[in-house]
């Protein structure tokens, strides 16, 4: 599933939306440590009252909110598992009772506490429902599309939340006019922060994909595996940070320790023109780069001495599978800190170029270039020449 995907459907979560019916909502709630379900019910969502529904509605917009690869991951379920989750999510999905859908759901629960504990009570939530996407806009001079023409297909969500146990607090009863503690006992569900869940089927090109699933980990670069091998039963994954670690190994093998700021700069700058030539073409897959694309992107960077065996060694030397692929939008990052004990500076990758680390009157120093002039504290700073 790539961005667009993702944010069609999770802004389909709201009060009375055209293209999401949410049939519904099965709650379980386990104890702590010991993992037993003590309580569990579930009814049609629309039974719920106003404020529930907006309350949970923005419970499942989280769960499907986060960066691919470092919060929300496309996982691919593993092949000859007995008593798979694929399947138990398949049949749950197209149940024809409530109590048969119930039950497929509580063999997951079951696999999420079989050996995860935790020292608070957790709830878990789970709905089915449809949901739709117009084919194409509406012609408004044929009046074709729209409504009249829309991909179609049922999913299943779920979301893991902690309970918090309410504070104390000092209220004031303004019918008895006088002050009184909180004496609430009653656990708080956290809808605001899901430990997990997950979206199945993935959705691919507006089409189901019930070999995928759409896994939320909580916290950012931080999956589950336990979750993700034991629980979903999903191949293991690599983290967007993890793909920048790889890459950036491969490049300090090749290039050195020491490199200009301008060579750097170039190998980011190659690799956004794949990010950004794919974006223009909707339907293309995600670019990703091996070594012979790490080859080229060096060689266009200005790098000497680059050559196919050096470049594949570096490769094989810190990644095992010789066929592995790291997507090109993983390699870039967003800022790049340069830390000093005088000063932090925070640029854009595309800028680096703009920075030089020079000798000057035997001291070392960070030249910045810039277009404005410089203001601190109110006061333009003057030019000097060095």
């Amino acid at each position: 599933m790539n961005k667009k995907d993702i944010a069609s459907i999770r802004n389909q979560f709201k009060l009375n939306s055209r293209y999401m019916k949410i049939r519904e909502i099965f709650n379980v709630y386990v104890k702590k440590e010991s993992g037993e379900i003590y309580h569990q019910v579930c009814q049609p969502f629309e039974m719920l009252e106003q404020e529930a529904q907006e309350l949970f509605l923005t419970n499942f917009k989280k769960v499907l909110t986060g960066g691919l690869d470092a919060k929300l991951f496309e996982l691919k379920f593993r092949r000859d598992v007995e008593e798979s989750t694929q399947m138990i999510l398949f049949n749950g999905l197209h149940a024809d009772s409530t109590e048969a859908w119930n039950e497929n759901m509580l063999r997951i629960v079951e696999k999420m506490f079989a050996h995860a504990k935790y020292e608070f009570d957790t709830v878990v939530t789970f709905i089915r429902g449809e949901y739709q996407k117009a084919t194409r806009k509406r012609d408004m001079e044929s009046e074709e599309g729209g409504d009249d023409e829309v991909y179609s297909s049922e999913f299943v969500l779920c979301s893991l939340n902690k309970t918090d146990q309410p504070k104390k607090a000092l209220l004031f009863d303004y019918i008895e006019k006088e002050f009184k503690s909180n004496n609430a006992v009653d656990p708080i569900i956290n809808l605001a922060a899901p430990l997990a869940g997950f979206l199945f089927p993935a959705f691919n090109d507006n089409a189901a994909d019930v070999n995928h699933i759409l896994y939320n980990g909580g916290k950012v670069n931080q999956p589950n595996e336990m979750f993700i091998v034991d629980v979903l039963q999903c191949e293991e994954i690599i983290t967007a940070i993890e793909e920048k670690d790889t890459f950036d190994q491969i490049l300090k093998i090749v290039v050195g320790d020491e490199v200009d700021s301008k060579v750097i700069s170039n190998v980011y700058e190659e690799v956004d023109k794949m990010v950004q030539e794919n974006q223009e073409n909707e339907e293309s897959e995600p670019p990703k780069l091996d070594s012979k694309d790490i080859e080229r992107i060096l060689e266009a960077s200005g790098v000497e001495n680059v050559n196919s065996d050096k470049v594949e060694h570096a490769f094989k030397s810190v990644v095992y599978d010789e066929k592995y692929e790291m997507k090109a939008s993983s390699v870039i990052p967003k800022t790049i800190k340069i830390e000093t004990k005088i000063a932090n500076v925070t640029i854009n990758p595309k800028d680096l170029k703009n920075v030089k680390y020079i000798t000057y009157n035997g001291k070392r120093c960070l030249l910045l270039e810039v277009d404005e002039e410089v203001v601190v504290e109110g006061f333009r700073l003057e030019t000097g020449e060095l």
